[in-house]
């Protein structure tokens, strides 16, 4: 296999990784390259592309808060007038350059936002600190201004849980797109967990959300709106948590159930002592005997 062909398929199994187990992935793909500063090298676009996927978390220079690194956080160039790549923590009012690699942020820097819309992106900033204390143990979230559509904001949370030494991680990311322009609300809600004792198994499931905000709701305060549509998110959330509880335990009842007998035809536990007084271990007695026989001719 060519090196081009060996780093596309390090760059797959990267991709692929399950929530927490990247740096386990990129240690025990070092063997199919052999070859650190390539690896490093041709990784590189994969690991942004996945960092930005999976909403990242980064701890801001300067400050006691994490970020969320994300398309919605990334600042152009031009924008900050330099000749690099900036990311926006918006609580901080901050811009930032990333490793993706190290999963490092330095040399913060003031930023600016636009005054105009700023109150509103304050106010559904606060409300969603509010919500995540109430439901999330480790969670965070940051909230944009869109860069390209005034009156548009996005909501982004997303919750890591790692247990090694139990063989689980899980992550919860969801996205709002609030848009007062159309008097809308667009949302994506993703779950990932990963179970890998002695085993492989992988649940990856994602929900679609559109609402239409009330008039009540974009003509009302920027406080009093934000707390309106952080109630909306916590009702979708809450129905969406209650029916991934009812399909896990309809699986463990019926569908695992089905999948095998837990006893066989007799209803009752093989005698193992005992298998020649039943039908299968005496057919299997009498093919044998046949067998040899056959043989010996």
């Amino acid at each position: 296999m060519e090196p081009h062909e060996r780093i596309q398929a390090v760059c797959d199994f990267i991709l692929q990784s399950p929530p927490g187990e990247i740096n386990d992935v990129v240690n025990d793909v070092r063997n199919i390259i052999s070859d650190d500063e390539l690896l490093q090298e041709g990784i590189a676009p994969a690991l942004k592309k996945y960092n930005l996927a999976q909403f990242i978390t980064v701890d801001i220079p300067e400050t006691n808060h994490q970020s969320i690194i994300s398309e919605a956080s990334r600042l152009t160039s031009d924008a900050e007038g330099e000749g690099q790549e900036r990311w926006l923590d918006p609580r901080s009012k901050k811009s930032f350059v990333f490793d993706h690699m190290a999963l490092e942020a330095s040399d913060p820097q003031p930023f600016e936002p636009n005054e105009d819309f700023e109150p509103f992106r304050a106010a559904l900033e606060k409300a969603s600190g509010s919500y995540l204390l109430a439901h999330f143990r480790d969670g965070v979230s940051s909230t944009f201004s869109s860069q390209t559509t005034p009156n548009q904001f996005i909501l982004q949370i997303v919750a890591n849980k790692y247990n090694p030494t139990n063989f689980w991680s899980g992550r919860w990311r969801s996205e709002y797109i609030v848009d007062l322009n159309d008097h809308s609300m667009k949302g994506t809600i993703l779950v990932n967990v990963h179970y890998y004792e002695q085993g492989n198994v992988q649940l990856s499931t994602t929900r679609s959300i559109s609402i239409t905000l009330p008039p009540a709701i974009v003509t009302a305060s920027p406080e009093s709106a934000s707390t309106k549509i952080l109630a909306l998110i916590e009702t979708e959330e809450g129905e969406y948590q209650k029916s991934l509880n009812d399909t896990y335990h309809e699986m463990s009842e019926k569908t695992f159930k089905s999948l095998r007998r837990a006893l066989p035809m007799t209803r009752s536990k093989l005698d193992w002592e005992k298998v020649l007084g039943y039908k299968l271990g005496a057919e299997l007695s009498s093919s044998k005997g046949t067998f040899a026989t056959g043989s010996s001719q």
